[in-house]
Parts: C-alpha cells; structure tokens; sequence
C-alpha cells in the first residue's frame, strides 16, 4: 500500500494569496483545523463551520495560558506529589533522582500539552519552534521548562525578540557551549546555528567559507559577539530559579567587523546588549524572512515548494512579515485566509508526523487521560515512548536541524514512513482502539470511542457516522466503496437499521456496559480499520 502522497510534484490551482472567497463547508473548515490544530474534533469542525473563516483564524491566534508540570513519583524528594517543581531547588547530595523524575515529568506535560484539545495555534506553533531551535535536555529540568514556555508565549509573537530571548536562555547557552564561550576562548557552535538554521540560513556554497548569505568570518565574528554569557543555579541547591547572566570579564570588548554579506558593518562593544545589535544587524537582511517564511510554508501548507511557489506565494508572506516588524501572527493569518492554502491540490499533501497521528487520534476524541496526577503522567508517558519508538521525541528532537522530515529533502514528511514505523503505526493504533491500550491503576488509557460517536451529527444513523468521521480524519473523500467497506464494519454487515436500534438501546441505557459495549466495540473497529488506510496518516 502505498502511503506517501503523490510522488510527483503538486501544482496547486491557485496560486493567490488573496483572501479566500470561496465555499466555507465542513471540508474547508476541517482542513484549516487538521493544518493548526492537532487532532481538531467533530464539534470544533462545526463550530468552524458555523463561526465562519475570518473568526475561526481570529480564535486559531489567541494564545491561553499555559500550565506547569507536576511532581507525580516520590524521586523529586523537593516537590510534593501534585505540586510543580519549576522553581524548586534541587535536593542536596545526590541530584540524578530528582533531576530524572523533573524530566519524566516534563515529558509527560508536553506529550499532555498534544493530546489535550484546545481552540488555539499556539500549541502547533510551538511544535514548530522547537523543531526550529531544536534544542535538547539541558541537564536541569527548570531551565527546560523555561525553554519549553518561552517558545509556547512567543509562539504567534515577535521572532526578533525569540531569537534574541532563545540566545541567552539556559538551555540554548548548555546545548550549544554558549556558556563556555569567552575573549579567550571562542565558541561557535551558536554562532554557526544561529545564521545557519535559526536566522538567515545556509545558502549554497559558493566559495570555502563563503555560504551565500554569511562567511565563516561572520561566524567567527558572532562567537566572539556573543562571548560572556554564563549559567548560574544549574542543579542548584539553594537556588529556585536557573538564570543566564552576562560576565564582562569573559567579553571580547572590541569592535567586531562583519563581511560583506552585512554590508561590513561593525558592531561597536555593547557589553550585555552587544548580541542584541548583532541580531538587529542581521535581521536588516531580506534572507530572514524568506528563510523563516519558507520553513513556515513547508510545515502549514507542503513540504513540495514548486518553482511557481517560490516566486508567487513566498514573496507574499515575506512582505507581510517585514511590514509586521517580524510578528507571526499577520503571517499565518494570511496564510490561512488565502486561496492558495484552500486549493484542493494541497489537501492531503502532508504525511502526518507521529504526534499528529498518535496524539491526534486521542485529542479528535477527547481521549487524554483525567485520572489522578500519578495515573495521568504514567499514561502520558506511555504514549510518550510511542511517539520516541514512532521518531518523534517531544523533548528531544535528534539533532540541532530538528526532526530530518521537515528539512531533508527531497523527500520531507515522507520520511515519517518506512516499513517499521508503519508496522508500529498499525500496533499502536490497534492498540489504543481495538485492544485494551495501557492499563495503570486499574484504569485504562485507549481511544474513548463512545466520546467520538456521541458527539456525531446523526449517532444512530450508520452512513451519518461514516461520514462525519470521513470529515474528520480523512482530507479528501473517499471512495464510495471504502465508505460502505467502514460501514460493514459498523453494523456488523447487518442491515443499517440494526444499527439504529443498536445505538439507541444504548442511549437509552448509557451505564448499562451490555448495551454500551457493543457500540464501543463496533465504532473501536472502525477506528482501528481507518487508521491502517492511506489517507489516515496524510493531513
């Protein structure tokens, strides 16, 4: 079977980023909500629907407050069960206990964080900042939490001042030796990564040390900019907060001559605010937006940048974000509000990484577990280790490029798929839908498939509910024998009107599990079989 989208490349019918003026159906609303949200459900899609495109995005870019993990095992001795460890200090003597079960806990808040639904981008958003600035475990759970809620707060605001916040928070000065750069020492690590993949980016080579956008004197210039920077509190005893703090002593104070790229401009010393100059200089340059506009493109819309594209729908987005002064949000409001992102073409173009498949499956059914704080985190945590065995590790992407599937081309999101991840696709889906899923406590984390069919359009009526989780799982129709094929599934291969009476008996008797059960059983199987078809894992 083959799962990847089309091999060759798409040509999308529009090309305008002009505002969408087209029909506002169940299909248009469905595929906005499957692009921003991860695992949108049955209600948010008539909701969407119903509110129309211009409120729907509106909503899409409000960004809610965010929560805290919590201590849930007896290693963190500084933190009550059920409290947050994010500002306590470590216990003395050994830290690892601690530190580990911080990150345990850390791991299980965000794995939460894809499977608990809400209304906003921010969530996907945040995904994409951090396979943006893929930094990994710094060592200190605090400081990645830190991390963690810098990208999320900053997620549809200004990338200037992200760029600028992520180049002195603790956990990008530890994974990339910031802390350990000095006047005597130079490092740069950061400084490479921060024209190379987080900035302006690496165009071809066109001479040694020359990449098109940047030398390797202005990396070498940068590290000496960004020289000073120290850590303080790591794993600290006494301490609640780990901080980033700037040792002029360990700072080149000189002047520092950029090249050409830059139009050879100096950066005067500034001592704490020199790094800050350096990235206004940067930033002067139209490679940013463009660099940052196409990775946004590649992540929202499809990884196939055509030709046509690149010379109609980027520049676009590019103005946009200049004359927004950096702010995402104008970004993805035109793009989710323009012809070009509504083009059949592009609908199912994307190959649905591990948290959008997994994770999805259990949001678009309001599944996340809501037992007590132990129970939650074991269960997050299983679906955790899924995700890692799935090549998607929420709090460790493999390398400071990020997840290979959104940046290694040509083959981009079709890189999720290979002949073992299909294998566990199908026994993790099997698992949490047909099987019993993952039992701790005596309590069972699955699908809750009497959630999904509950909240249907017509629940008794057996072509209804194929449709409506045709609408939510599928982005484009299938074909009607597919349909009918689910269907059989449904009602057992009786008539539908078995059905119906099925599904009513049980309304009727909804704690009763002799009438429940069957229904459950009925709609698991659906699931389990749509999640072994091709169009289930595009988006």
């Amino acid at each position: 079977m083959d799962m990847n989208p089309e091999s060759n490349p798409i040509e999308p019918l529009s090309l305008s980023m002009a505002p969408y003026n087209g029909a506002w159906t169940q299909r248009e609303a469905a595929h906005l909500l499957r692009r921003a949200l991860i695992g949108p459900t049955f209600q948010q899609i008539q909701n969407a629907v119903s509110n129309g495109m211009n409120s729907t995005v509106s909503n899409l870019l409000t960004t809610p407050t965010i929560g805290v993990p919590l201590a849930y095992d007896s290693d963190d001795t500084e933190t009550n069960i059920g409290d947050t460890w994010i500002n306590n200090v470590y216990p003395q003597g050994d830290t690892n206990p601690a530190q580990n079960a911080r990150q345990r806990s850390l791991a299980a808040w965000l794995t939460e964080r894809q499977l608990t639904n809400n209304s906003s981008l921010a969530e996907k958003m945040s995904l994409f900042w951090q396979n943006h600035f893929a930094a990994r475990n710094s060592g200190d759970a605090r400081a990645d939490y830190d991390y963690f809620k810098l990208l999320y707060n900053s997620a549809l605001g200004n990338f200037k001042q992200l760029v600028k916040d992520i180049t002195v928070s603790p956990t990008m000065l530890i994974f990339l030796n910031g802390n350990s750069n000095t006047k005597n020492s130079p490092n740069e690590n950061y400084s490479r990564e921060l024209l190379e993949l987080y900035t302006i980016g690496k165009g071809p080579q066109i001479a040694p040390g020359d990449y098109t956008h940047y030398t390797e004197e202005d990396i070498a210039a940068g590290a000496k900019i960004l020289t000073g920077w120290r850590i303080a509190n790591f794993r600290s005893q006494t301490d609640p907060d780990v901080l980033a703090y700037f040792d002029a002593a360990k700072h080149d104070d000189n002047p520092k001559v950029l090249s050409s790229k830059f139009n050879s401009t100096v950066i005067q010393p500034n001592g704490a605010n020199e790094y800050s100059d350096y990235i206004e200089v940067i930033f002067q340059q139209d490679q940013v937006a463009r660099h940052i506009c196409k990775k946004i493109y590649r992540f929202f819309v499809n990884y196939d940048m055509t030709p046509e594209v690149e010379n109609n729908v980027i520049p676009v987005m590019v103005q946009t974000f200049k004359n927004a002064n950096y702010n995402i949000s104008p970004v993805m409001e035109l793009l989710f509000k323009s012809e070009h992102f509504y083009d059949l073409a592009l609908r199912g173009s994307q190959i649905k990484s591990p948290i959008e498949f997994l994770a999805g499956l259990f949001s678009s059914s309001a599944s996340h577990p809501v037992y007590d704080v132990e129970t939650k985190y074991k269960m997050n945590l299983n679906l955790y280790y899924r995700l890692n065995n799935l090549d998607q590790s929420i709090i460790a992407p493999p390398s400071v490029g990020g997840w290979p599937a959104y940046y290694q081309a040509p083959a981009y999101s079709k890189l999720w798929l290979n002949s073992t991840s299909i294998k566990n696709r199908f026994s993790y889906s099997d698992n949490y839908t047909i099987y019993n899923g993952y039992n701790f406590n005596s309590n069972r984390f699955k699908v809750k498939a009497l959630n999904i069919v509950n909240a249907l359009s017509i629940p008794n009526d057996a072509v209804s509910v194929i449709n409506d989780l045709c609408l939510i799982y599928f982005p484009k129709e299938i074909a009607q024998a597919d349909k009918d094929a689910l269907k059989s599934i449904l009602t057992n291969g009786l008539p539908d009107f078995e059905w119906t009476i099925q599904y009513n008996d049980y309304q009727n008797n909804p704690n009763d599990s002799t009438y429940s059960d069957p229904v459950r059983i009925r709609v698991e199987q659906v699931l389990g079989q749509m999640c072994k078809m091709a169009q289930f894992h595009t988006f």
